[in-house]
């Protein structure tokens, strides 16, 4: 004799989410398209609650009743100081010093081979730990033997993240996570919580906005080694492609491009090839 099933648990349905304004597909559909025309994002479906939550305090801030009234104001301005708040609420800023620390160890070793004018270009600055990171690798460098005159240019679309790494001012969280000694050799304590970059790490730095996908860029190459970071896994590959063949010219024939863990080229071999972990040369042109 069979023992008897027991009876199904059904799951009481859950009620819709409630917000606090009307957000339609048709809202999450235009500012999909906008942000991909303005900063190359693509955004995918699954990321209409995380839009939501970036763009509601804007809502509020402005006293405006719906996500249909924010964007008809964002599109009536043609740019402006809204049109700033926008992408910079949209842009991911997730950034700490020596990130993926397998590339400083190769950066050092291509210092150490330039002449004396190096020249580095940060593509996704953000709030400034990844320039300072390349800043004290230089000078690490430098002490054994490499004399040479860096400068590095920082950029990034957020404009808010762009003024903290000028100011160079960081928690004692994020500094207490330098290798020893790092901390009393490049920052100096401000207080307790605080410290800031020492004169000579940020006379090294110039933070600029820019926009990858606008049509020119307000940098100047050639560069020894271009960062850009966990930026093409927002990008199409039609983007990508783009990006990557203005990178191209603005490297020296022997110079590096940096990329994230998760990002890959294969597309285009033509322009790149892989030289190690995440790190990419010149494919040179006959």
């Amino acid at each position: 004799m069979k023992t008897p099933l027991p009876p199904a648990i059904v799951l009481p349905k859950l009620p819709p989410i409630q917000r606090e304004f009307v957000f339609t597909d048709d809202d999450f559909d235009r500012i999909r398209r906008f942000i991909h025309q303005r900063a190359g994002i693509a955004l995918n479906p699954s990321k209409k609650d995380m839009v939501y939550g970036r763009l509601v305090r804007r809502i509020r801030a402005l006293q405006l009743p719906s996500f249909t009234a924010y964007l008809e104001r964002l599109f009536s301005e043609r740019g402006g100081e809204e049109l700033e708040h926008f992408v910079n609420a949209l842009t991911t800023n997730l950034t700490y010093f020596f990130r993926e620390e397998h590339h400083f160890p190769i950066l050092a070793d291509h210092l150490r081979s330039r002449s004396s004018e190096v020249s580095i270009w940060c593509c996704a600055a953000s709030t400034g730990e990844e320039p300072y990171s390349l800043a004290m690798t230089a000078l690490e460098a430098a002490s054994n033997g490499a004399r040479q005159n860096v400068s590095i240019v920082a950029t990034d679309l957020d404009t808010n993240v762009l003024r903290v790494g000028a100011e160079g001012i960081y928690g004692a969280e994020a500094i207490n996570k330098l290798a020893p000694g790092m901390a009393s050799r490049y920052f100096d304590r401000l207080d307790d919580l605080r410290w800031r970059a020492k004169p000579a790490l940020r006379q090294m730095i110039r933070f600029q906005q820019l926009n990858l996908v606008d049509t020119q860029w307000s940098v100047r190459g050639p560069f020894d080694a271009i960062f850009c970071r966990n930026v093409m896994i927002y990008f199409d590959r039609d983007t990508q492609l783009a990006v990557l063949r203005r990178f191209a010219p603005l490297l020296k024939p022997d110079g590096l491009l940096f990329v994230g863990h998760s990002e890959n080229f294969y597309h285009a071999t033509d322009l790149f090839r892989l030289r190690g972990k995440t790190v990419y040369e010149r494919v040179s042109k006959a």
